[in-house]
């Protein structure tokens, strides 16, 4: 006997002999589980969603405060002071 045949005869004995007994709540749990997976990608989702959104803000703010894109002010000559 090959090996092919003989994988084949083992799973053709594996499948006629009794089946175990699947449990009467399986399609419950299984559904309650999918549910509980949904409701945490959609929390992380928008919880990635809500960071973003801060990060742009947190950006912008420092942005117009700042004004990164302007020269910094020249040091060419001292301040006046007690005139």
């Amino acid at each position: 006997m090959s090996a092919p045949d003989r994988k084949e005869a083992e799973v053709r004995r594996m499948l006629d002999g009794p089946h175990p007994l699947v449990p009467p709540d399986l399609a419950l749990r299984a559904a309650a589980r999918g549910r509980r997976l949904l409701r945490r990608r959609r929390r992380l989702e928008l919880a990635g969603w809500l960071l973003l959104f801060l990060a742009a803000v947190a950006f912008t703010y420092w942005a117009a405060t700042q004004q990164p894109w302007m020269p910094p002010p020249t040091r060419t000559t001292p301040p006046l002071e007690g005139w």
